[in-house]
Protein backbone atom coordinates (compact mmCIF):
# COMPACT_ATOMS: atom_id res chain seq x y z
CA UNK A 1 0.00 0.00 0.00
CA UNK A 2 1.32 3.33 -0.90
CA UNK A 3 2.32 6.05 2.02
CA UNK A 4 -0.24 8.69 1.68
CA UNK A 5 -3.31 6.02 1.97
CA UNK A 6 -1.91 5.38 5.21
CA UNK A 7 -1.65 9.32 6.30
CA UNK A 8 -4.98 9.52 4.42
CA UNK A 9 -6.51 6.05 7.25
CA UNK A 10 -4.52 8.29 10.07
CA UNK A 11 -6.39 11.65 9.05
CA UNK A 12 -9.49 9.38 8.67
CA UNK A 13 -9.23 8.49 12.09
CA UNK A 14 -8.93 11.70 14.07
CA UNK A 15 -12.21 13.12 12.27
CA UNK A 16 -14.08 9.90 13.16
CA UNK A 17 -13.35 10.47 16.45
CA UNK A 18 -13.76 14.08 16.49
CA UNK A 19 -16.95 13.78 15.19
CA UNK A 20 -18.48 11.61 18.13
CA UNK A 21 -18.75 13.77 20.81
CA UNK A 22 -20.01 16.99 18.78
CA UNK A 23 -22.24 14.85 16.64
CA UNK A 24 -23.88 13.01 19.78
CA UNK A 25 -24.02 16.53 22.39
CA UNK A 26 -25.74 18.06 18.94
CA UNK A 27 -28.56 15.73 18.33
CA UNK A 28 -29.02 15.35 22.32
CA UNK A 29 -29.94 19.12 22.15
CA UNK A 30 -26.96 20.43 24.33
CA UNK A 31 -24.51 23.05 23.02
CA UNK A 32 -20.99 21.82 23.19
CA UNK A 33 -17.43 23.64 22.43
CA UNK A 34 -16.77 23.70 18.76
CA UNK A 35 -14.67 26.05 16.01
CA UNK A 36 -17.23 28.34 15.37
CA UNK A 37 -18.04 29.58 19.79
CA UNK A 38 -16.21 32.38 20.72
CA UNK A 39 -14.30 32.54 21.74
CA UNK A 40 -13.30 29.06 18.90
CA UNK A 41 -12.54 25.88 20.97
CA UNK A 42 -13.89 26.93 23.94
CA UNK A 43 -17.41 28.77 24.20
CA UNK A 44 -20.64 26.52 23.74
CA UNK A 45 -22.04 26.06 20.03
CA UNK A 46 -25.78 25.77 19.28
CA UNK A 47 -26.64 21.97 19.08
CA UNK A 48 -27.84 22.18 15.52
CA UNK A 49 -23.89 23.77 14.79
CA UNK A 50 -22.19 20.91 16.28
CA UNK A 51 -24.50 18.48 14.71
CA UNK A 52 -23.58 19.56 11.64
CA UNK A 53 -20.13 19.93 12.38
CA UNK A 54 -19.69 16.19 13.33
CA UNK A 55 -22.02 15.09 10.21
CA UNK A 56 -19.23 17.11 8.71
CA UNK A 57 -16.57 15.30 10.23
CA UNK A 58 -18.23 11.93 9.68
CA UNK A 59 -18.18 12.98 5.74
CA UNK A 60 -14.52 13.49 5.81
CA UNK A 61 -13.65 10.27 7.57
CA UNK A 62 -15.84 8.38 5.13
CA UNK A 63 -14.07 9.87 2.24
CA UNK A 64 -10.78 9.32 3.90
CA UNK A 65 -10.87 5.81 5.07
CA UNK A 66 -13.20 4.24 2.35
CA UNK A 67 -12.57 6.44 -0.69
CA UNK A 68 -8.80 6.23 -1.03
CA UNK A 69 -7.19 2.85 -1.16
CA UNK A 70 -8.80 -0.19 -1.02
CA UNK A 71 -9.58 -0.09 2.92
CA UNK A 72 -10.28 -3.76 4.22
CA UNK A 73 -11.26 -4.35 8.11
CA UNK A 74 -9.05 -7.43 8.17
CA UNK A 75 -6.23 -5.70 7.40
CA UNK A 76 -4.57 -4.73 10.57
CA UNK A 77 -2.01 -2.38 9.54
CA UNK A 78 -5.06 -0.15 8.33
CA UNK A 79 -7.06 -0.74 11.03
CA UNK A 80 -4.39 0.05 13.37
CA UNK A 81 -3.10 3.49 11.66
CA UNK A 82 -6.90 4.89 11.96
CA UNK A 83 -6.95 3.72 15.15
CA UNK A 84 -3.52 5.29 16.53
CA UNK A 85 -5.15 8.74 14.46
CA UNK A 86 -8.42 8.40 16.98
CA UNK A 87 -6.35 7.28 19.89
CA UNK A 88 -4.05 10.35 20.03
CA UNK A 89 -7.65 12.79 19.04
CA UNK A 90 -9.54 10.99 21.57
CA UNK A 91 -6.76 11.72 24.20
CA UNK A 92 -6.06 15.86 23.02
CA UNK A 93 -9.88 15.61 23.02
CA UNK A 94 -10.08 14.82 26.74
CA UNK A 95 -7.51 16.61 27.89
CA UNK A 96 -8.90 19.77 26.18
CA UNK A 97 -12.57 19.39 27.12
CA UNK A 98 -11.33 17.84 30.67
CA UNK A 99 -9.45 21.35 31.06
CA UNK A 100 -12.90 23.64 29.98
CA UNK A 101 -14.77 22.02 32.52
CA UNK A 102 -12.25 22.21 35.45
CA UNK A 103 -12.22 26.00 34.31
CA UNK A 104 -15.77 26.11 35.24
Amino acid sequence: MEWYVYVAYFFGGVFLVNAVPHFTEGVCGRAFPSPFAKPPGKGLSSPMANMFWGAFNFIVAYLLIWRVGEFNLRETSSVVVIGVGGLLTGMQLARHFGSLKREK
